[in-house]
């Protein structure tokens, strides 16, 4: 095991998440709910099976051989993630996007690395009792800091628009219920790090059948991910019904929107969805070389998102009006993310050292 290379795998992870919403925006004359689900069934269907039907043994007698619990409950932990997801927009629509981010994000990232730990009885031996856990916690409380320093800069940078844009970004700002939203979307967005953690057994199981230590949490992934697209392919479901936007499909739109370049859209869509799979491919990869403090794994997963994400801000010019000092104040949390990632892979490379 190598920490240090789980946190560059992680890196890779948060890039790709962060990296895999820019092809839709190439996407035209498709409603959202069409490129969302044609997307989604790259990410959540055929990556999942594909990329592990190369990198693991025995993929099918794997998943056959696990027991009910450890089959199953990835799947509903992948139902209750894709919740946490729809969520997540409502959300931006209450709070809007930098109090939003940093509630979500936050309580997603205290969720998914502190609950595994406390559920399994091991909090105090793995994280307190040690000074390898207690580092690692050091990691997870400047991973806050970075996000609400982040979430900070983006408040002061929307300060600046005016009345009638803060309006358009906000319309329906409710303190209340953008809370009540975040904290529901928060826990259900951490499920995906429980999905994973109940998919331990699976794991054990492909690694018995030769697959490297590397790929043994694929089958898993191909699971959660199901679930995840039983949540999403309904709420599409629901959209495209009610839009009746399903002719998008076959490039039949509204008679003054245009004729969509279909091919382009596919392949796009396509792009996008494999590149938003990727984040969990590393995310599997990053957590084989963190050794017993592996639930740590998930700040990481947060930490890079925000990194990655707050550089394709500047690069898409979103900070362009943004003052020196703000821009100094985002950099300032980016620098605190980075420097998390650090301490928590220096905290497993210690639990893991001989």
């Amino acid at each position: 095991m190598n920490p240090l290379l789980g946190v560059l795998y992680h890196w890779l992870g948060g890039l790709a998440s962060a990296s895999f919403y820019v092809p839709y925006r190439g996407v035209k004359r498709w409603s959202w709910e069409i490129y969302w689900l044609t997307g989604g069934v790259f990410s959540w269907l055929f990556a999942p099976w594909f990329f592990a039907s190369l990198q693991t043994n025995d993929l099918l007698g794997v998943l056959h051989g696990a027991t009910p619990t450890a089959f199953w409950w990835p799947i509903v932990f992948g139902v209750l993630w894709g919740f946490g997801g729809l969520g997540y927009g409502l959300v931006m629509r209450y709070l809007g996007l930098s109090l939003g981010m940093a509630v979500v994000l936050g309580l997603c990232t205290v969720f998914g690395t502190l609950i595994p730990p406390l559920f399994a009885g091991e909090f105090h031996a793995k994280l307190l009792a040690n000074a390898s856990g207690r580092i690692v916690l050091l990691g997870i409380a400047l991973t806050l800091l970075g996000i609400i320093v982040v979430a900070i800069a983006g408040a002061k940078k929307d300060a600046l628009l005016t009345p009638e844009q803060k309006a358009a970004v906000v319309a329906e700002f409710d303190f209340k219920k953008g809370i009540l939203v975040a904290i529901f979307a928060g826990i259900m967005s951490a499920c995906f790090a429980f999905g994973l953690a109940a998919g331990e057994p699976i794991k054990a199981l492909s690694a018995a059948a030769g697959t490297g230590p590397l790929w043994t949490g694929l089958p898993v992934l191909c699971l959660v991910m199901f679930g995840g697209l039983i949540t999403n392919g309904a709420w599409c479901a629901f959209l495209i019904t009610k839009n009746r936007s399903a002719p998008e499909w076959r490039g039949v739109t509204k008679a003054d929107v245009g004729r969509p370049p279909l091919l382009r859209n596919y392949l796009l869509s396509a792009l996008a969805g494999v590149t938003w799979y990727f984040q969990f491919f590393f995310y599997t990869m990053g957590e084989s070389q963190m050794g017993r403090l592996f639930f740590s794994s998930w700040t990481l997963h947060m930490a890079s998102i925000i990194i990655f994400g707050t550089l394709w801000g500047f690069a898409f010019r979103e900070w362009k009006e943004a003052g020196a000092r703000i821009k100094a104040t985002v950099w300032g949390g980016v620098g605190l993310l980075l420097i998390a990632t650090v301490v928590i892979g220096y905290g497993n490379s210690i639990a893991v050292a001989p």
